[in-house]
């Protein structure tokens, strides 16, 4: 009794999935523009071709289970294929879809990031990439891809992993910090040193303000 009550919510589940994935198909063919050249929307606005050329979109970045690229030959894929599930572990593909992005936009063109509805999983990458590229909390860029989009609403275990993104971004800034504040005491030491050789602090300090002026920039690149 309890495998066909089982099998039963399987096929309404089924079901259910093949109907938002025929009304997104039907309605839902327009992507919107989350940041300069980086679009998001539903399975449908990926069948959009013309409109997708118009908007000078040239990868796109599926992140869905079953869904085959419909026009291989004119527009460059990758294809994640997950389940929109709170135990799926989507955070791991962070670095490869935000560097499918980066790649897009290094090339000159405009990237696409769909699930089936866009409403939970490509809002997820979407929000991760704001997050790495663009300094933004997992809060703000959540606001705003949802500002964008506003049937926008990741599951709670997609938001809880941009929130372990958001920590371990936090922590690489702090030992990023850490770097440069060592290196600027090596920086003191050096003009100390080059007091003692030359002993002129003039020259002691120039050559410590080059030191610690370059060792800044490089730890901001």
């Amino acid at each position: 009794m309890m495998e066909a009550y089982e099998n039963f919510e399987k096929r309404i589940v089924a079901l259910a999935r093949a109907r938002n994935t025929f009304k997104c198909y039907k309605e839902d063919k327009i992507p919107d523009c989350i940041h300069e050249g980086l679009y998001l929307g539903s399975v449908g606005a990926a069948t959009n071709k013309s409109l997708l050329k118009e908007l000078n979109i040239t990868h796109v970045l599926t992140v869905a289970y079953s869904v085959a690229p419909p026009y291989p030959e004119d527009f460059t894929y990758k294809v994640i294929e997950v389940v929109d599930k709170e135990d799926t572990n989507l955070e791991k593909y962070f670095d490869e879809c935000i560097d499918f992005i980066d790649e897009a936009k290094r090339q000159g063109g405009g990237v696409l990031v769909h699930c089936i509805v866009g409403k939970s999983r490509s809002p997820t990458i979407v929000a991760a990439y704001l997050m790495k590229r663009h300094g933004m909390s997992s809060a703000e860029a959540l606001l705003h891809v949802k500002n964008k989009r506003p049937l926008v609403n990741p599951n709670s275990g997609f938001v809880s992993q941009l929130h372990n993104l958001e920590r371990s971004l936090e922590l690489q800034g702090s030992c990023a910090s850490t770097n440069l504040f060592r290196f600027q005491g090596l920086a003191l030491n050096y003009c100390l040193f080059v007091n003692n050789v030359y002993s002129s602090s003039e020259t002691a300090t120039t050559a410590a303000a080059i030191v610690i002026k370059g060792g800044a920039e490089q730890q901001s690149n």
